[in-house]
């Protein structure tokens, strides 16, 4: 998928179906010419449903299209019948889609599950025909209910990415390579900041046909919590993986400091992230000696304070089986 297929936010403005009107009738037929009343009720007019749909993975379908309208339902008519009710509209939404008043920014509801459905709208009720106003004081009333007005809103969609293990780190810190080695996807890779803009979604085939799915999230500066850089647009898409492989680059200068600056990212931007399950890759090691690694492993054992570390080389194809292995039993433990 390429960045610009990836949606991952939009706007949109809906408008539920009006519900028709209730009839005015009197029946009449041969030999019977004071039937009494038999209108019908108007059907209600149609909702704005949204679908989860697994085979969906960005909000592309309505980056062009963000206007939706629902059919109003139908006129009642005589002999009690009702109108028809308004045709809904569904819209598919990729799972972990999240869903937001525009104007308030309040949540309303998340889609989580294949085939979920959630009203998003309701169509207006259909207006009630005259036979239901029939009385011992009122025999032949002549009136009957409007529909009701449909509803309209403008919405806010808003996907958060559905993953086993994401990957965190600061802008050039391998991540794309890493991605791009360890699963099929074909990220974009240069040699500056913010290459990736978009997260970058791969299936990491494992042993005995299994299988597990990696997010490459673009990467996290300093003070992302507040908004810079890429700032939130980065870490809500933290929020929905199950696992966090920290990537830093074995010639970090400080690879501790790098460490505690992504987690104090984290924290401040929701401090249950850091529940989560935690495994730091130290990439580029490629470039390390034997002798090299043994000083490092000293130093970080006493820096990290016990967070499970390894190294390895995305380049070399260095520790990368050793890495699935240890997602996978971090996954399932």
């Amino acid at each position: 998928m390429t960045e610009g297929n990836f949606v991952d936010y939009v706007k949109m403005f809906l408008t539920s179906g009006k519900g028709g009107k209730g009839s005015v009738h009197l029946h009449r037929e041969k030999f019977i010419t004071k039937g009494g009343p038999d209108g019908g009720d108007g059907g209600r007019g149609g909702h704005i449903i949204l679908r989860g749909n697994q085979n969906l993975w960005t909000l592309i379908n309505f980056k062009y299209k963000k206007h939706f309208k629902a059919g109003h339902g139908g006129h009642g008519s005589k002999n009690r019948s009702s109108g028809a009710d308004g045709e809904d509209v569904y819209l598919d939404v990729p799972l972990g889609t999240v869903i937001r008043d525009a104007e308030t920014e309040e949540v309303l509801f998340e889609i989580t599950d294949h085939d979920q459905e959630k009203i998003i709208l309701e169509g207006g009720m259909g207006g009630r025909g005259n036979w239901h106003f029939k009385s011992s004081t009122n025999q032949t009333p002549r009136y009957a209910q409007p529909g009701m007005e449909g509803k309209e809103g403008s919405f806010i969609l808003e996907l958060k990415v559905l993953a086993d293990v994401g990957l965190v780190g600061f802008p050039n810190a391998g991540k794309s390579t890493l991605l791009s080695v360890i699963t099929s996807a074909k990220p974009k890779i240069a040699d500056y900041e913010f290459t990736t803009l978009k997260p970058n979604l791969g299936i990491v085939e494992y042993r005995d046909f299994q299988s597990f799915v990696m997010a490459d999230i673009p990467g996290i500066i300093e003070g992302a919590a507040e908004g810079k850089g890429l700032g939130h647009y980065f870490l809500r898409h933290i929020e929905r993986n199950a696992t966090l492989l920290f990537l830093i680059p074995a010639d970090s200068n400080d690879i501790s400091k790098e460490y505690e600056v992504l987690l104090d990212e984290l924290r401040r931007y929701n401090p249950e992230l850091l529940d989560k399950e935690k495994l730091i890759a130290i990439s580029k090691s490629d470039m390390l000696d034997d002798e090299l690694i043994a000083e490092m492993e000293i130093e970080l054992d006493k820096d990290l304070k016990g967070a499970p570390y390894m190294f390895i080389s995305s380049v070399a194809q260095q520790g990368i089986q050793e890495l699935k292995d240890r997602l996978w039993k971090m996954l399932n433990a």
